[in-house]
């Protein structure tokens, strides 16, 4: 949601820009709007393209069911971006580029950045975390997406790809006589996120914070 907000508001101000510079150069308002929705409607054309070429990429090990549902996402997706496309190009000549006009055309896209924002934190919390089990990586992206992740451990480690895994349990979960069968030596703070267990002592380790 983080990015989602990054992108929509860099996304605001570059549309201002360029609608004050088009007029800057004597462009006509209605010229300089059908410029802008080309832009954005190209834009999400673009997506729905990549979208589409996902379609038969689902993985062959999650068996058939998977890969029919995978599809039907595909096309669902690929369908709602080519209506905002739509949507986005049959406004081409609705909006002024002019000075008076931008201010009404900021707010305008904050109330929707805003509602649009609501809306996914709504799919977040109401379908995607549902989904996730407890102690695992899933469910600590989608509790990081809502930003109620305070009170997980954040003690990390890196795999012997370079990757930086996070440990999913909660803050001053461990205790220290609990020593997985895995490893050996004394523990100082065991920590796990899938099939990893590390510990405090280990040279990758950033502490999580007490609790």
């Amino acid at each position: 949601m983080r990015r989602v907000s990054q992108y929509q508001a860099a996304g605001t101000n570059a549309r201002l820009k360029l609608f004050a510079l088009l007029a800057a150069q004597d462009v006509p308002e209605a010229e300089a709007d059908d410029l802008v929705a080309a832009l954005e409607a190209g834009s999400v054309a673009g997506a729905q393209s990549g979208v589409v070429e996902l379609d038969g990429m689902a993985p062959a090990s999650r068996g058939a069911v998977f890969a029919d549902g995978w599809d039907e996402g595909v096309a669902a997706v690929s369908e709602a971006l080519i209506e905002i496309a739509d949507r986005v190009w049959a406004r081409r000549g609705g909006r002024s580029a002019g000075a008076g006009e931008l201010a009404v055309h900021l707010a305008d896209m904050r109330q929707r950045e805003r509602a649009d924002l609501v809306r996914l934190e709504r799919f977040v919390r109401e379908t995607v975390l549902p989904r996730t089990h407890p102690k695992t990586t899933q469910r600590r992206r989608a509790l990081e997406a809502l930003g109620e992740a305070g009170g997980l451990c954040t003690a990390g480690t890196v795999d012997s790809n370079g990757d930086v895994i996070v440990c999913t349990l909660d803050a001053g979960h461990y205790d220290p006589d609990d020593k997985p069968s895995l490893r050996d030596g004394k523990p100082s703070g065991w920590h796990r996120a899938g099939a990893s267990i590390w510990n405090d002592r280990g040279a990758a380790c950033v502490p999580h914070p007490a609790v």
